[in-house]
């Protein structure tokens, strides 16, 4: 069995090569695509919404299969289906066989984006995978910095096609093997229990409501991260900045991502996670409020916005790890996917008519309302963990 810290650098390459040729291809693709094909950019990038759906649809059932049957055949799976999907892509000529490739994308990362994998992560290593989940979300959040470039690389040489052709062989040459690597040997048993509920993920109305607050939160959050993302450039230019400039304050959301994260994981195990979301919320608020005013400065505003955001994916997996137990995280991670893929997959189609219908100040008056309910819903969390009621 590999080491902890070897086995999430491999981990982490392969999550950089996922996020980078799933969630991240129709930033750099779909002009291409366009001009080729002569298709919609609403055909083009609704392919990620498919996707989106097909891995929000399945996790409930990839988290038990990770409980039941740990995460080596789960995340096997997610690069098999990566590739052919990819591979769909490459060959595409209509968009049904489009669409198809985008299912089958869906299927990856449902069984291995970040939910996957830290549901494995929680099975394979117990209490502990708190850290692991810290580091790997802080070496995944290099995927825009290194596959936009790539990809664009790679479309210039020899064509998005053939761009499309060459992730699918890494997925089969790099990320298959390393994901095998990674979770080799057996994970620990079980704990064995007494009461007849201890396969379920939720024991009560205790339970529920933590679920129901903390899928609830995530869900919100990743509405406004997906939303926000796909969107910023026009938002940046609607309140005024101009083209270039709105692209170099764009480059700004992936670094302070890779900021918090490596504070948090350098400080992270001093304190409960929900203190991790606590934070995470109140920099939400604070680089949305600031955005929406201007002031002291747009390159402030999405700093804090993506720092906050960021470091929210490390919250998403050492939280329910804590409140629930290491015997019961991979279904309850399941279970707390599903809403914030369905969240992602919806939420820049309404962002894009929002700013059509309303324009952009009212857009992120609206996000800034859904980013400060959420807040309040953070605290009802962290109230509870205080209390010790869960």
């Amino acid at each position: 069995m590999p080491s902890k810290t070897t086995a999430i650098i491999a981990l982490g390459i392969v999550q950089i090569l996922a996020w980078g040729s799933s969630f991240y291809i129709p930033a750099v693709f779909a002009s291409s695509i366009e001009a080729e094909l002569g298709w919609s950019l609403g055909v083009i990038v609704g392919g990620l919404t498919f996707g989106l759906l097909i891995a929000g649809l399945i996790s409930p059932r990839v988290g038990r299969l990770v409980q039941d049957h740990g995460g080596r055949p789960v995340l096997a799976v997610s690069s098999l289906a990566f590739a052919a999907g990819l591979g769909a892509i490459a060959g595409a000529t209509a968009p049904p066989v489009y669409v198809i490739g985008w299912i089958l994308i869906g299927v990856g990362m449902g069984t291995g984006l970040y939910d996957a994998v830290f549901a494995a992560l929680g099975r394979r290593y117990g209490a502990q995978a708190r850290g692991a989940i810290a580091s790997l979300t802080l070496i995944g959040g290099f995927a825009s910095t290194v596959c936009w470039p790539l990809s664009a690389f790679l479309i210039d040489a020899v064509g998005w096609r053939s761009a499309a052709g060459i992730y699918a062989v890494l997925h089969l040459a790099v990320g298959l093997p390393l994901q095998l690597w990674a979770f080799r040997g057996t994970d620990p048993p079980l704990p064995a229990r007494t009461d007849p509920r201890h396969g379920a993920p939720l024991r009560g109305n205790r339970d529920r409501l933590m679920l129901g607050l903390i899928a609830g939160s995530l869900a919100i959050v990743s509405a406004i991260g997906a939303l926000l993302i796909v969107n910023l450039l026009i938002v940046l230019q609607s309140l005024g900045v101009d083209a270039i400039t709105a692209v170099w304050l764009g480059t700004i959301f992936g670094p302070s991502q890779v900021v918090v994260r490596l504070l948090e994981n350098l400080f992270g195990s001093r304190y409960h996670p929900v203190w991790t979301m606590l934070g995470s919320s109140v920099l939400v608020v604070a680089g949305l409020a600031m955005l929406l005013i201007g002031w002291p400065g747009f390159a402030l505003a999405i700093f804090l916005f993506g720092g906050g955001y960021g470091v929210s994916w490390i919250a998403r997996g050492t939280l329910p790890l804590a409140v629930f137990g290491p015997d019961r995280f991979p279904r309850v991670m399941g279970l707390i996917a599903f809403p914030s893929l369905i969240a992602q997959a919806l939420a820049p189609l309404l962002g894009a008519s929002m700013l059509t219908a309303f324009g952009p100040s009212a857009t992120l008056v609206a996000i800034l309302a859904a980013a400060a309910v959420n807040l309040l819903v953070v605290v009802a969390i962290f109230m509870l963990c205080r209390r010790g009621e869960i």
